[in-house]
């Protein structure tokens, strides 16, 4: 049997990995509720200043409270990508894209004359989904991995369920252009009529466009019939990967790789389940 890969940190970085990711020692869940506490106050910071009264009367405090949030968050990010043996790891994965996308905003309002890319520092509340590791809500936790579990079991199945759902709109929109070209302008060419097809199809009915002659009238209830089994179907699939995935769901819990900084291993595994690298501590 070859020798378990174990991730080379020094001393240093296994203590700043220990800091920022486990949320099983105290220093790491009050790092990470701190974390949390940053998060909220900065994503309420970036509404209130969208508010042009607030903005005009609290700009300088808005705008200085950005940049201390800017400049923790990258070091944040710096340390995260300090603290794993492989960081490209860390960089390209979920929180990774997320925690960079977190702070470019900021730097690119210092060359994009615009202060609509502010708004984008919005795209923090997305981090708050950390609270599920931080706080051990394991229930939480696991029924999120369950879910995303069964969504990829089932792609395969909703892939070949849309492009049926592509296809039939096609040839909806290119029969009601036929049936009500000449006398409703509301269909003059296929596009228009498939965006029709696709807003009757499922369920949303806007109404901005509709059916005049009998002949597309009843057309139209049969799409509206059908659009019960658009919901229906992939509902279907993905419930019945989810069935699946809870039968054979086990115990997770919430340590970080220090190689490539997944989470949510088995409490008995012993090796990364995405790297390979030895999880125990030398």
């Amino acid at each position: 049997m070859p020798n378990p890969k174990s991730a080379k940190l020094s001393p240093f970085q296994e203590k700043v990995h220990e800091l920022i990711y486990e949320a099983d020692t105290p220093a790491g869940k009050y790092f990470d509720i701190m974390l949390l506490l940053f998060i909220v106050v900065s994503v309420v910071t970036v509404m209130l200043e969208s508010i042009d009264d607030l903005n005009a009367k609290y700009h300088n405090l808005f705008y200085t409270l950005e940049w201390i949030f800017t400049v923790f968050f990258t070091i944040e990010y710096a340390l995260r990508l300090y603290s794993v043996a492989k960081p490209i790891k860390y960089a390209t994965s979920f929180f990774g894209v997320i925690d960079l996308l977190a702070i470019l905003p900021s730097y690119l309002g210092l060359f994009i004359a615009s202060t609509h890319a502010q708004y984008l520092l919005s795209i923090r509340a997305l981090r708050l989904f950390r609270i599920f590791r931080i706080f051990k809500l394991t229930k939480f936790l696991k029924q999120s991995q369950v879910i995303t579990r069964a969504l990829r079991e089932s792609k395969e199945k909703i892939f070949v369920f849309l492009v049926f759902i592509l296809l039939a709109v096609t040839i909806i929109g290119s029969v009601l252009h036929l049936v009500e070209g000449d006398s409703n302008p509301d269909f003059a060419n296929i596009p228009v009529s498939i965006y029709w097809a696709i807003v009757t199809l499922t369920t949303v009915g806007y109404g901005d466009i509709s059916p005049i002659t009998p002949l597309g009238q009843f057309l139209a209830a049969i799409v509206m019939i059908m659009g019960y089994a658009v919901i229906a179907v992939p509902t279907g699939i993905v419930s019945s990967e989810l069935m699946k995935a809870s039968e054979n769901d086990n115990t997770h819990n919430t340590q970080a790789c220090k190689s490539c900084s997944k989470e949510g291993h088995d409490d008995d595994a012993e090796y990364c389940k995405h790297c390979g690298t030895y999880l125990k501590d030398e």
